[in-house]
């Protein structure tokens, strides 16, 4: 047997049980710093998403019950994103503000049978758009398409005050439109919304992460992509400057997307600015974990904590994640 070592230094005694672990435990996840994305549409069943296995499109009944058994596994927060029937969408997405439409309908609905939930609402155009892209689309004589910045912009501000008038207590961006916080800022503060926040999707990334959740609700684009308005994969600064813009046009919180791939880019947003900084762990990443714990390769609930204690680890205050109330009822026992 060897002699003892002398270690005046040892790690692990940091390590040697469970209680001492809690007490030196750095990252603590929480049900509170989770966000469940819900998709809904205007039919009377819940169906089930192939894409995403057990995710489904709501009916505005089903969304109230499966808010309700969110909120009792401990999620204070869901968001919103409507399957929009295709005879309702239009080169400029008018549906997107109609006071009557599927949104403002489940705004209601959910904060009226839970008052202290906070409904946060997707703004963009794609899933209103009949082109399938954030913004309206003008085709070029190359053919090309070309998406209208400042005319997306106004149509943006009009669904955010439909949100808000609604109920939503956040509005959340997501076409990555240059400008867009500042105008819808400024629509809500006039139209007597203060109160309403604004989580942007600052760095939204041209992303082959999505491709369920464009599955989920058939808003893919038509033609071209979205590579002129969404960031392209490569780029750390120029998430910098899109926060910079954003923050200083009246941001409440800031939003990376995707999450696991880009956890440097939580890093470096977290050590630049003060706001509150939200992560969307998108539909790819939850597919992944989905299929291989299907196939029995990995331990489902484990490596799902796994990867949100690292996007909380990286700098996240709050993620977005489908697997929100499963987790959150883990973390509440």
């Amino acid at each position: 047997m060897s002699e003892k070592l002398n270690l005046p230094l040892r790690p692990r005694r940091n390590r040697k049980s469970e209680s001492v672990r809690g007490l030196v435990r750095e990252t603590v996840l929480t049900p509170a710093d989770l966000i469940y994305p819900l998709f809904l549409h205007d039919e009377p069943q819940n169906d089930p998403i192939a894409s995403m296995p057990g995710c489904h499109r709501w009916s505005l009944e089903g969304l109230v019950g499966e808010v309700g058994e969110a909120w009792n596994a401990g999620v204070r927060a869901v968001v919103f994103f409507p399957k929009i029937a295709d005879f309702l969408k239009t080169p400029r997405g008018e549906e997107c503000h109609n006071p009557d439409g599927l949104i403002p309908r489940a705004v209601r609905a959910v904060k009226s049978a839970y008052p202290g939930i906070t409904v946060i609402t997707d703004i963009a155009l794609d899933p209103y758009n009949s082109d399938g892209h954030d913004g309206v689309v003008e085709r070029m004589p190359d053919g090309d398409l070309k998406i209208l910045n400042d005319e997306t912009v106004a149509i943006l501000c009009r669904q955010a005050l439909c949100h808000a008038e609604a109920g939503a207590d956040i509005v959340s961006p997501s076409d990555m439109m240059d400008g867009r916080v500042g105008e819808i800022r400024a629509a809500l503060d006039e139209a007597g919304y203060e109160e309403v926040s604004i989580l942007s999707y600052t760095a939204k990334y041209a992303s082959a992460y999505y491709g369920p959740f464009r599955g989920a609700l058939d808003s893919a684009p038509k033609a071209g992509d979205k590579k002129t308005y969404q960031m392209d994969p490569t780029n750390r600064r120029e998430a910098l400057r899109e926060a910079e813009l954003d923050v200083a046009e009246g941001a409440d919180m800031i939003m990376v997307k995707p999450a696991g791939p880009y956890l440097d880019i939580i890093r470096t947003l977290r050590d630049a600015f003060d706001l509150p900084i939200a992560a969307y762990q998108v539909s790819g990443e939850y597919l992944m974990i989905k299929s291989a714990a299907k196939d029995g390769w990995i331990d489902e609930e484990k490596v799902a904590m796994e990867s949100l204690i690292g996007i909380k680890r990286a700098g996240a205050d709050m993620i977005l994640t489908y697997f929100a109330k499963d987790i959150a009822g883990k973390l509440s026992k």
